[in-house]
């Protein structure tokens, strides 16, 4: 397992670039402070070209595979979007019910520190 140290809405460290998880290309939703902090990988680093231009992310739940799951769609206005599906175990938990139906901050994390903000 990994962890992560909260600043706020911001992550302070974590290790989660050393986990199998993040070596295998997963990314990983963490929360706190009204934000969703989206943790990319290096070997998911690619998806970042994907994500800029959107102009905010939709965050859903519903199952995939039967399992529970996350959708997130980074909204640009097109007819095709850019989405990320991911398993519930790729997230710290589940979306607060205060945040239920938006008004968080989004921001998408590599290696490197905050890349995107929605």
């Amino acid at each position: 397992m990994f962890f992560i140290e909260n600043e706020g809405q911001a992550v302070a460290r974590t290790d989660y670039w050393q986990s199998v998880q993040a070596q295998a290309g997963y990314v990983y939703l963490s929360w706190n402070a009204g934000a969703a902090r989206l943790l990319v990988p290096d070997a998911a680093k690619h998806l970042l070209r994907e994500m800029r231009g959107a102009e905010y992310v939709i965050i859903s739940k519903g199952t995939l595979n039967g399992r529970d799951a996350l959708e997130l769609v980074f909204e640009e206005g097109s007819d095709a979007p850019f989405v990320i599906h991911m398993l519930s175990e790729q997230c710290d938990r589940l979306l607060p019910e205060n945040n239920q139906g938006g008004g968080f901050v989004v921001t998408v994390r590599t290696h490197g520190g905050n890349q995107l903000r929605y």
